[in-house]
């Protein structure tokens, strides 16, 4: 009898384990990705890379964790559930990577070989390599998958391209080292790295304007998975902003050593981010004003929790490809629309304030 309990507990155990939520963390300056579990924190494993893993995106069915490794040109396809790699594929220099909303193509942009090149998305069969400037960067899509918007960090442009008719169609000067780069209601924001702040930029007359301002080092930004927020970083600077999502203030400001880079969200509204400098990842409540952080590997870079594509809100689950929780994975595609509640405020009830808390 006490073989068999032994044996029931043990397979349990490793049941829920295996339905258990992982975060996937891109360990650049090391060549690996570290796998945690997000209940306990801890590490399970790491996936071993060839050189420099920097971003990853999830396939429009969800089926699939696509890891770029930039140096060791190649892309693998992870089960995001398990932490298995189910193949690897050779792709030139996959710096940033993006799925059309239409989940018809892959856009792969390579800093280091100036090309951005339009791959199948089922077949990963080259269509289209462009030569846009210099050091293509990110990747962001309009939602009706027609165009195609890449920043140009050496040019301190934004290119935009014509997916129909394979063309390039404009470059736009928008301020030094442009980085992130999303679609947000009909503009485009844009981190302007070499200095503090985003600019929107209209993809129809190329007007820019100054978004707001965040610190030095203005990097990415990214949805919340309801629509309700947007979470810009700055990495020179180290801060985390949350900002209204229809006027472009900033509501709050978190002050977190280390270089905040990529975000991902948990079910439960909190956010993970990598801290590029300092080798770590921290969890922030946008609810409080501390964060916890966990060690990885060094210059940890993308990163992805499966919780908020496993568990996601009703209105991601039915929204179409790109739309959903898969969209909020980079930060570059189409944001989700706030969903509304009977009773439920349009901005959360936080006030305005600076994050001085310290760990």
């Amino acid at each position: 009898m006490r073989v068999r309990f032994l044996t029931l507990a043990l397979g349990l155990l490793l049941a829920g384990t295996a339905r258990a939520n992982l975060v996937y963390v891109l360990n650049s300056g090391e060549a690996s990705v570290t796998v945690l579990d997000a209940a306990t924190r801890q590490e399970l494993r790491r996936i071993p890379m060839l050189r420099e893993p920097h971003h990853l995106v999830l396939t429009p069915d969800g089926s699939q964790l696509v890891i770029a490794d930039s140096g060791g040109n190649e892309v693998i396809f992870v089960d995001p559930a398990k932490g298995e790699v189910q193949r690897r594929e050779r792709i030139s220099n996959p710096y940033h990577l993006e799925y059309s909303p239409d989940g018809r193509y892959l856009m792969v942009a390579s800093l280091r070989r100036d090309q951005v090149d339009l791959y199948s998305a089922h077949t990963l069969s080259l269509i289209q390599r462009f030569r846009p400037g210099d050091m293509p960067s990110h990747i962001a899509f309009s939602p009706d998958s027609k165009r195609a918007f890449v920043t140009l960090q050496g040019d301190r442009a934004v290119a935009a391209f014509d997916l129909d008719n394979r063309t390039h169609l404009w470059t736009q000067e928008v301020g030094p080292e442009p980085a992130g780069v999303t679609w947000h209601r009909g503009k485009l924001l844009v981190g302007i790295m070499g200095s503090d702040h985003f600019v929107s930029l209209d993809p129809e007359t190329r007007e820019v304007s100054r978004a707001f301002a965040i610190g030095r080092g203005a990097h990415t930004i990214f949805p919340a998975p309801d629509g309700r927020a947007l979470y810009a970083t700055s990495r020179v600077d180290s801060r985390v902003a949350e900002i209204d999502p229809d006027t472009l203030a900033v509501r709050r400001v978190w002050n977190i050593a280390g270089g905040p880079d990529c975000l991902t969200f948990d079910q439960d509204g909190r956010i993970w981010m990598t801290l590029r400098w300092v080798g770590r990842v921290a969890v922030l409540d946008p609810r409080e004003t501390e964060w916890t952080t966990i060690r990885v590997g060094r210059s940890p870079h993308g990163i992805f929790h499966t919780g908020m594509f496993q568990a996601g809100p009703p209105e991601a689950q039915r929204s179409g490809p790109g739309q959903g929780v898969a969209a909020t994975i980079s930060g570059s595609r189409p944001a989700p629309v706030p969903a509304a509640t009977p009773g439920s405020p349009a901005v959360p009830p936080n006030p305005v304030q600076p994050a001085a808390a310290r760990q």
